[in-house]
């Protein structure tokens, strides 16, 4: 490692930690809209600021101000941090780390360069991005490709402690933020498509000893699971995940958890979700595959799961479950309740007490969703509609056209909400798919997928994507923008009454958030997938977004695909966009004059 360090970023960043645990900090932190502390926005991952020097009267006098290139052209999929006078963002890989001095017009204060093996990009599902970094106990913490968890100090960036999360060479690969909750640094993992078992892991912040690992599928002792532990209502059993998979498959049965982490610190409950289970195809592996697919709620000191719910029983269409977990208080059918909202990737938006886990709402947020009818309320159970069952015909039978694609009608691209309009700002996808599955062996370290796909834009429609405005007491479109490519950034919801998001040919736009009307739009350098967000310095206040397309949508491009089939299917839908846009990666910060 070559981390380069200045005398001067010892006054620019915020002091240590004084207190016993690194989030009684960020508690304080995250309610300081001038910094931004934390990959989530906050811990409840809304994703919305009070700041409101800039407002939908004078948004479209937004003018960029300053840019960093970050000297990596592949798939950006991360947002800065905002720590003091100190700016923090990472690449993908190498997963350079940079810690940027606002008080000397972005200065690099010191780079932190990591030394990891190439061969550890074959084994990337979807690009070699990297969601972001997090700031605790004086340090910034990063998972690397190769999974090595590194806490770096956040005054010279000299690595503090590292350890290794995962196994690379089976398939294992560190692509998430990391979150501070209390004393431990929580990491899941990456590898659904190698036939790895998935899990969320917590480390000790001080010196990186690992607290808990906590997998998805397998027995309760390493599901974290007691007699305690509910679903829908009521208790799992024993061996709730066991009973589901044929012998060992559970041992390879993918539920990933590269996703974003919410924590509640009234329950001291933390919420993620799990990815699809192994291998694609479906024939392989009879049952509901649990817990793949599922949302989590543990507690973060001992790692035992309070109650879970399995958004996807038996997964047909690799509609991974890893999405943000959206934690707000909201009106659900008359009544105030302490909501946990996601956006799932198979097309339905879900509303559940986030307490006790209870299920209040399910409905479709793309209308053209069409492989289920809809939830069962008293089961969870979405009702399948056997003409989209890609394992209805057996293998070697090509599913058509089921809504969404396997990409979802969201992926990992995070939405807001903001507590003035009750409203969530959803980035969406708005693609279907052919999918044929066929028989596949599981060897460590190599693909275990076991499907083709292709991808189109539903019939009679020519847009793949759509920016949304949901309400989730009611599960209703309030308003939607159409966007002629997937919406693959993060969305910002402010106080100025102006929600942000950005589009795969490069563009930050900013919409009323009572309209949808568009109020701005600049073409930044490359395609956006990374996450609008926002902070002031010296009393301004900044928009900031890095831009450099990639990701699973972009993946094309970013690896120099051209088969329509590649990128699990994904090229072929995206192929006209290098008519928009090429490769690239810059951070633009933007002002009003």
């Amino acid at each position: 490692m070559k981390p380069r360090g200045y005398l001067l970023v010892a006054a620019a960043i915020a002091m240590p930690l004084s207190g016993a645990l690194a989030n009684d900090d960020l508690m304080k932190m995250e309610k300081d809209p001038n910094q931004w502390v934390m990959p989530t926005g906050n811990y409840a991952n809304e994703r919305y600021s009070t700041l409101k020097q800039i407002t939908a009267q004078n948004v479209h006098e937004l003018r960029p101000v300053w840019t960093f290139s970050t000297g990596v052209l592949r798939g950006h999929e991360g947002a800065p941090l905002v720590i003091g006078d100190m700016m923090y963002l990472a690449t993908p890989f190498p997963n350079n780390v940079f810690a940027l001095d606002l008080k000397h017009g972005g200065r690099i204060a010191w780079k932190y360069e990591p030394r990891q093996d190439p061969t550890v990009i074959p084994v990337m599902c979807c690009d070699t991005v990297n969601r972001g970094v997090a700031y605790g106990d004086g340090k910034i913490f990063l998972h690397q490709a190769d999974n090595a968890l590194v806490a770096l100090d956040a005054k010279t960036g000299k690595e503090v402690w590292k350890v290794m999360v995962a196994d690379a060479k089976k398939g294992a690969t560190g692509t998430g933020a990391p979150q501070i909750v209390k004393d431990k640094v929580l990491v899941g993992v990456s590898g659904g498509e190698f036939g790895v078992q998935g899990f969320m892991a917590a480390y000790d912040i001080k010196d990186g000893k690992l607290a808990w690992k906590a997998y998805s599928e397998g027995p309760d002792d390493q599901l974290l699971f007691d007699a305690s532990t509910t679903s829908m209502g009521k208790p799992v059993g024993k061996d709730s995940s066991l009973k589901t998979w044929q012998g060992d498959q559970w041992k390879i049965g993918g539920g990933t958890t590269w996703g974003w982490i919410s924590y509640d610190p009234q329950l001291n409950l933390i919420y993620y979700g799990s990815g699809n289970p192994s291998t694609w195809n479906p024939v392989q592996r009879p049952g509901d595959n649990k817990w793949s697919m599922t949302i989590f709620a543990r507690n973060p000191d001992t790692g035992v799961a309070k109650w879970v719910y399995q958004m996807t029983p038996h997964d047909e269409w690799d509609y991974d479950g890893i999405n943000e977990m959206i934690l707000a208080d909201i009106p659900v059918k008359g009544k105030e309740t302490k909501a946990l909202v996601h956006f799932d990737r198979n097309g339905f938006g879900y509303t559940l007490n986030r307490a006790t886990g209870e299920l209040l709402v399910a409905q479709k947020y793309d209308p053209k969703v069409n492989w289920a009818t809809h939830v069962d309320m008293a089961t969870g159970r979405p009702q399948v509609v056997k003409e989209y069952s890609t394992g209805a015909g057996g293998e070697d039978h090509n599913s058509q056209n089921i809504c969404p694609a396997a990409l979802g009608s969201k992926d990992e691209q995070p939405a807001a909400f903001s507590p003035m309009t009750k409203l969530f700002y959803v980035p969406t996808n708005h693609v279907c798919m052919d999918y044929e599955p066929f028989k596949v062996s599981y060897t460590a370290g190599q693909p275990y997928v076991g499907a083709t796909l292709s991808m189109f834009p539903p019939k009679g429609d020519n847009n793949l994507g759509n920016f949304i405005a949901w309400d989730a007491g009611t599960g209703k479109i309030v308003w939607s923008d159409p966007e002629p490519f997937s919406v693959w950034s993060g969305a910002l919801a402010t106080a100025g009454g102006v929600v942000f998001y950005g589009t795969l040919e490069g563009y930050l736009k900013a919409v009323d958030e009572k309209t949808g009307k568009e109020l701005y739009r600049f073409k930044t350098p490359s395609g956006i997938i990374g996450n609008v967000m926002t902070y002031v310095h010296d009393g301004k206040q900044y928009i900031a977004v890095l831009s450099g397309v990639g990701g699973w949508a972009g993946i094309g491009m970013a690896a120099g695909l051209t088969k329509d089939t590649d990128g699990l299917g994904a090229v072929g839908a995206y192929k006209s966009l290098s008519d928009y846009t090429q490769l690239g990666g810059v951070l633009t910060v933007f002002a009003l004059p």
